[in-house]
């Protein structure tokens, strides 16, 4: 058995990724002021600051507009703001008839935010993780006014989507597009002009800042018409109540350090993790490979292996690691996304997803590697009832 390094390794930054140092610094600078980011005092003004501040940070780090960004509790929020059919384009109100969503968004899209059940139609995608864009195409055919929502990158399988051509597709039915790119920045460009995204959702947490944190940024003239929250003018009208100043203050400085990474020197890293369980289990199945994915992201499976008990097997030998989204109880639950793709109920339940970040070393990943070196053989056994 391998030595166990003096501390765990966390290979699950798509989850949460760790604090960054500086936004942590942020965060408690913020912490010790005093003052209400609405009032009019210098109090207030330099609470405010923060705030206005770390808002054009987070537009710098997707292109966009400061004014066009409103902050959230996360990106769950963000999302729910954007998916109503009160929608204004250039001032005009242009309520949306019918909300299109993939089946592999992440759950908050998939309760279709506040359009009724029956205005809210499913996308299908193909084996590879990826948007069908002709029954998209086929799909928008009989809606007037469409609101589309299309993950930039999966949160399981890293799988990312053709956003651009989705916009051209949207755009050309006279439809808007959101997107939930909450796993983009930090990994990959995420610019909203050149997705061309009308709103686009992003979180603190997934790039090193804290929680509690999130943005929906709008592009050009799209305004959201009826906001979640009300009862106060904050956020330009658009989410009533005191902004979180200390979150936001250190969303703002995860965004900017967000805008240098090294997708390459991540992609060796996977490559090399799935390379490695490759030589150790050749049955073993990467999901969403053949098709375009974030740097830092393997989901995979090997016949016969459960993912509760891989999961913690791996936890209780050091190694963080998990089944795939941890939005919601915290517990293994079959996977919506790789049945949208198709994949065998009993290999899905085995799905392990491996997510990486700017701070992973090649000795961690040799490190999960002798573990999983290790585990393997017993983890079968046990799924087949033979003794380990």
């Amino acid at each position: 058995m391998s030595s166990r390094p003096a501390e765990r390794i966390y290979f699950d930054w798509n989850a949460t990724a760790p604090l960054n140092k500086q936004a942590q610094d942020a965060v408690l600078g913020a912490l010790q002021l005093t003052g209400n980011p609405s009032s009019v005092h210098a109090e207030g003004r330099a609470v405010r600051g923060l705030v206005e501040e770390a808002r054009e940070q987070v537009a710098a780090l997707v292109g966009a507009q400061a004014s066009n960004v409103t902050f959230t509790s996360g990106a769950t929020e963000a999302n729910m703001l954007a998916l109503t059919p009160a929608i204004e384009v250039g001032g005009r109100k242009e309520p949306r008839d019918r909300l299109f969503i993939s089946a592999i968004e992440h759950p908050s899209v998939r309760s279709g935010g506040r359009f009724a059940a029956g205005a809210i139609e499913e996308l299908p995608v193909t084996s590879n993780g990826v948007v069908d864009l002709a029954a998209l195409a086929r799909a928008l055919g009989h809606a007037e006014r469409p609101l589309v929502s299309v993950m930039l990158a999966n949160n399981e399988t890293g799988v990312i989507q053709p956003i651009a051509n989705i916009a051209e597709i949207v755009h050309a039915a006279s439809g808007i597009l959101h997107v939930d790119a909450v796993q983009g920045p930090g990994r990959m460009d995420c610019n909203v002009a050149t997705l061309g995204a009308d709103l686009l959702s992003i979180s603190s947490h997934k790039i090193g800042g804290p929680q509690g944190a999130g943005a929906l940024v709008r592009r050009g003239d799209i305004h959201v018409a009826e906001p979640l929250m009300t009862g106060g003018g904050q956020e330009r009208g658009q989410r009533a109540g005191t902004e979180n100043v200390a979150a936001i203050a250190g969303f703002g400085v995860a965004a900017r350090a967000a805008k240098e990474f090294d997708a390459g020197r991540m992609a060796a890293l996977r490559d090399k993790l799935e390379a490695g369980i490759k030589a150790i289990t050749p049955q073993a199945v990467f999901f969403g490979a053949a098709s375009p994915r974030l740097p830092n992201t393997s989901l995979f499976a090997v016949p016969g292996m459960k993912a509760e008990t891989a999961i913690i097997a791996f936890d209780l030998n050091g190694i963080a690691v998990s089944s795939g989204s941890a939005c919601s109880s915290g517990k293994v639950q079959a996977s919506h996304v790789l049945a949208a793709m198709g994949v065998e109920a009993a290999l899905a339940q085995g799905a392990v997803r491996i997510s990486i970040g700017w701070n992973t070393s090649e000795t961690e990943v040799e490190h999960f590697l002798q573990t999983w070196n290790m585990l393997a053989g017993s983890l079968l056994k046990e799924r087949r009832g033979i003794a380990a």
